[in-house]
């Protein structure tokens, strides 16, 4: 059973904000802290936040559809019909570039997002997981427990890391004999540093919320484009303090940009400056407001 926590308005950590702060502040600010801002409407800013990118997409409908096919083993073990499951990912493919609103087309990239084109992309990563040694280990081992499958829990995966804030959602967890398993998977490049750290912050999740023993966690990344790969890190007691510390100097960091921690009110804008880095603007959605 997953805590719970009431709410508190202190900001939490996770990989991908601290992540977001490193980068830019200024995404960060307009990110997180869109209610404050003096020059642009609420509305204006969440609508350019709310965008998405090809790349992203692929990723969503690719983890979407790994949900829909956990659920159905969960359900059923029949085999999986796999023309009926890549139909059903072209279709959640049409209509998600039907939908949403891209920001290579509202920045004048593309006319339209090409449905086919992702779904090409998105078939190569549901047929590389389908093919994989791991997927017939799902459905021969770990289903004996499929009871205890946790798919993408509801929320954000508010946990506890050194006894502060912090949000680590797992993609999909089990149990297999006395050890905990968790897969996250990847569409796009690999990212050692990165990915290592969001192994991490797995682990501590599941060691918080299960009481579970460092050593039976197993977290691992599982890049399923161009081709199948995992990685995964081993995890000791000493990782998790480790990576206790680590979180809390990043915390530390973001804290002082506030004005009020608790209330997690930011200072001005203009203390969050605008990268150097012009390749990491030319993918921003929020490029426009800086200009």
């Amino acid at each position: 059973m997953l805590k719970n926590f009431p709410y508190t308005p202190i900001l939490g950590w996770s990989v991908s904000r601290y992540g977001l702060f490193e980068a830019c502040k200024r995404k960060y600010y307009y990110t997180y802290y869109a209610k404050h801002d003096l020059t642009y409407p609420r509305k204006k800013i969440d609508d350019f936040k709310n965008m998405t990118s090809i790349p992203l997409e692929i990723g969503n409908i690719v983890h979407d559809a790994n949900k829909t096919l956990l659920g159905r083993l969960q359900k059923t073990e029949r085999k999986i019909n796999q023309d009926q499951f890549f139909n059903y990912a072209w279709k959640m493919t049409q209509k998600y570039c039907s939908e949403k609103e891209f920001m290579e087309v509202y920045y004048g990239e593309i006319k339209k997002p090409d449905a086919q084109s992702l779904f090409d992309q998105v078939k190569i990563s549901l047929r590389n997981f389908l093919d994989s040694q791991r997927f017939e280990w799902l459905t021969k081992e770990a289903i004996q427990n499929k009871a205890e499958w946790i798919i993408e829990p509801a929320g954000y995966g508010e946990t506890r890391i050194g006894k502060l804030k912090a949000y680590c959602k797992v993609d999909f967890l089990f149990p297999v004999g006395d050890n905990l398993f968790i897969l996250d998977w990847k569409t796009g490049k690999a990212d050692s540093v990165k990915h290592n750290k969001q192994l991490l912050g797995y682990a501590s999740w599941a060691s918080f919320h299960f009481a579970a023993h460092p050593e039976k966690i197993n977290p691992i990344i599982v890049y399923l484009h161009p081709d199948y790969e995992e990685r995964r890190v081993n995890i000791e007691n000493s990782a998790i303090q480790n990576f206790g510390d680590r979180v809390k100097r990043e915390t530390e960091e973001m804290y002082e940009f506030c004005v009020n921690i608790n209330e997690n009110i930011p200072l001005n804008k203009e203390m969050f400056p605008k990268t150097d880095k012009k390749k990491f603007c030319d993918y921003c959605n929020f490029r426009e407001l800086c200009r």
